[in-house]
């Protein structure tokens, strides 16, 4: 490069003029060869030209064969498979029938359940089997069809080919839709689902609950109660609730449902039926009115157990079931109402007898049934409404609740008519005519003691206080329940006493009023001291109203019955009379007061009548205070005028009242003037009378 930079100009330009000649030269030879180039390009582009004309036919008639292929294979892949499943189906109706055979003849109930699941699982493979088989077989004779279709179309076989293929799928279209139906309703999963049904009904009748009699209840109620009953083996169960599941896929629901509702409805009212509740065949009210009391006291006892049992254990155990075996079918929805159609006539005959004895005649003695059954109703009613819960269980918690309203009202209307019946003194008998308690005196403070008791004065205060919120209504506040029950009391006390009163205006007897009223009022006060009435009165209530009343009658009566006679044994006319007449005065005041004994004696052995023993013995005290002192001192004052003749020592007088009070036979001492220590012999009293009387009448003729 230095060299060529060193060189003269001209050098330099003749060496560039070289070069280009050789360039131009070059330039030349590769234009010549590039003309040549382009002829031979010319000639393979028309070769490639004409292979291209030639080739596309070909490239046609294999796109054309790789789509029929795909064709084919879309058809021909879905019907192996429709294939493979009708010879599953097949294969599995063959396995049906083996168990099938097994089935029947297997005894052992252990061997039978386990032989009974393999059944149920085979009929669900066939179910799955043929429901397989229903979904599968149109698609695949349609895509079928499509394929035939798609040949004549591309006339991609002959006419002949074409024709056999249309008449085949026709074929396997009507062979198709035969086999279907008849694996579907007349093979042998029919009869597969008949037998289970079959299965369902007998395993359902073989669930018994347990074996309780209606005395078995009434002596070991707390022990029953306790028990938690579950019924059915975890076996039975399980294989209740896969052929229910079986069936309802298979489009046999209702069946299931019917079996389901019919077997258990039969089994709870065998269960029912053997705590023989016959007295339910009576429960209109006009039929219940016609029973004795004592078979209608029995009967509400027993519906109050038996209807307690149904709900608590019969229920509950078969609510618990029917949501094992059909808690699976339709998300849940099934069994509530199944399980209600069950209970549904069972609670219906329960409450038909409930509401009978509820609407029948208001008797006082019912009362105490009536509370029972409302307090077991009121206990009852929280686990009720669990058992029947939901929208599927209205009716019979409606039901429920309107027999609940119908004890109430009964209890009120029982308890205030019998008020109205001691106000109005509409029990129809006269005063007793010896003055003893009279019986709706002994009735009502009987029947309030009862109420009164712990048993009863909680539901009856509940009654009350019911019955005033739906009289007032809800938003006021209601009064206090024991503030309640003392005022009722209260009320039939009052009327009790007015009772009282009004048959004591009825005697004519004087002293019978009094007799009658001292009766009365102390068989109030004693047999209400130390008990519930009594406490809920109040101690100073009740000495008010009847103990000092009929300690005012005692007075009244002692007044009546025995001041005319202690008046006659006065001395202030004795004593003015000279000797001779104070003599025959003192023997007159002497006849007239055995006269008076005598009929005093009378009167108390044939129309008077004291009871209580207590109350005698009282009055025989208070009696001897008031006749005996009288009488002693008279005899003692005027001994000398009375002697020759037989009268009638103060301890006979002492002796005789003790025998009026206590009911003796009459017999006491007897004392002449000679006996005036007491000692002689013991005769009748009332023949010792006669003979005094007897004296002084021959005395007075002679």
């Amino acid at each position: 490069m230095a060299y060529y930079e060193e060189q003269p100009p001209l050098v330099k330009l003749e060496v560039a003029c070289s070069d280009l000649k050789t360039l131009l030269k070059t330039s030349s030879k590769m234009e010549d060869s590039l003309g040549k180039m382009d002829k031979k390009f010319d000639l393979i582009d028309e070769a490639l030209s004409m292979a291209s004309r030639r080739v596309a036919p070909l490239q046609s008639l294999s796109m054309a064969a790789k789509a029929l292929e795909t064709r084919i294979n879309r058809a021909v892949t879905p019907a192996f498979s429709l294939l493979d499943s009708f010879k599953l189906s097949d294969s599995l109706q063959h396995k049906l029938l083996k168990l099938s055979d097994e089935l029947s003849g297997e005894k052992k109930p252990k061997n039978r359940l386990d032989k009974l699941i393999k059944y149920i699982d085979c009929v669900d493979q066939l179910n799955l089997a043929i429901k397989s088989i229903c979904e599968d077989g149109e698609p695949v004779i349609q895509k079928l069809q499509e394929v035939v279709e798609f040949l004549s179309r591309t006339k991609a076989t002959d006419q002949y080919r074409i024709h056999r293929l249309r008449e085949t799928v026709i074929t396997l279209k009507a062979l198709y839709e035969t086999e279907v139906d008849a694996l579907s309703f007349e093979g042998t999963l029919d009869q597969a689902l008949l037998n289970l049904q079959d299965e369902f009904d007998l395993i359902l009748q073989q669930i018994k609950h347990p074996n309780v009699g209606g005395k078995k209840i009434i002596d070991q109620e707390v022990e029953i109660f306790d028990i938690d009953w579950n019924l059915g083996t975890e076996s039975e169960v399980e294989i209740l609730r896969r052929i229910s599941e079986t069936l309802a896929t298979n489009d046999c629901l209702d069946i299931c449902i019917d079996i389901y509702v019919k077997v258990r409805y039969k089994r709870v009212a065998k269960t029912l039926m053997r705590l023989s509740p016959d007295y339910l065949k009576t429960y209109t009210p006009e039929e219940i009115d016609e029973m004795e009391w004592e078979r209608l006291e029995t009967a509400i006892t027993l519906w109050i157990q038996h209807f307690e049992f149904a709900v608590k254990k019969v229920f509950v155990s078969e609510k618990k079931l029917c949501d094992k075996v059909l808690g699976g079918i339709m998300e849940g929805l099934v069994w509530p109402e199944c399980f209600v159609k069950i209970a549904d006539k069972i609670m219906a005959v329960f409450f038909r007898f409930g509401e009978g004895v509820t609407r029948s005649s208001k008797e006082p003695q019912k009362l105490f049934k009536l509370l029972d059954m409302f307090d077991s109703l009121e206990k009852l009613q929280p686990k009720f409404s669990e058992v029947f819960d939901g929208e599927s269980g209205v009716d019979i918690c409606s039901r429920f609740r309107e027999l609940e309203k119908l004890s109430i009202h009964a209890s009120s209307k029982v308890y205030w008519e019998f008020g109205l019946q001691i106000e109005g003194n509409s029990d129809g008998f006269p005063p007793p005519q010896d003055g003893s308690v009279p019986k709706i005196v002994r009735y009502a403070i009987n029947y309030l003691k009862y109420l009164a008791t712990e048993e009863y004065s909680s539901p009856m205060a509940k009654v009350l206080q019911t019955e005033q919120i739906w009289k007032s209504g809800v938003l006021t506040k209601p009064e206090n329940e024991e503030n309640l029950f003392k005022n009722a009391i209260s009320n039939i006390m009052e009327a009790l006493q007015r009772n009282v009163e009004s048959k004591r205006c009825r005697y004519r007897d004087k002293i019978l009023p009094h007799i009658f009223a001292m009766n009365s009022y102390w068989y109030i006060y004693m047999r209400t001291r130390n008990t519930e009435l009594g406490r809920l009165m109040g101690d100073q209530h009740m000495k008010k109203n009847y103990k000092i009343v009929a300690e005012e009658s005692a007075y009244l009566y002692q007044k009546q019955a025995w001041g005319p006679l202690v008046k006659l044994l006065e001395k202030e006319d004795v004593k003015s009379q000279s000797k001779e007449e104070m003599g025959s005065l003192v023997r007159a005041k002497m006849e007239a007061f055995t006269k008076g004994l005598d009929e005093i004696s009378r009167r108390h052995r044939g129309l008077y009548r004291v009871p209580d023993l207590d109350l005698r013995e009282q009055l025989l005290e208070a009696t001897v205070k008031l006749v005996v002192p009288a009488y002693t001192e008279f005899f003692n004052s005027f001994s000398t005028a009375l002697q020759g003749g037989t009268v009638l020592s103060p301890e006979s007088i002492e002796g005789l009242l003790g025998q009026f009070f206590n009911g003796g036979d009459g017999r006491l001492k007897r004392r002449g003037s000679r006996d005036r220590m007491g000692k002689g012999s013991s005769t009748s009293v009332e023949g010792e009378i006669k003979d005094f009387l007897r004296s002084r009448s021959n005395a007075s003729d002679g």
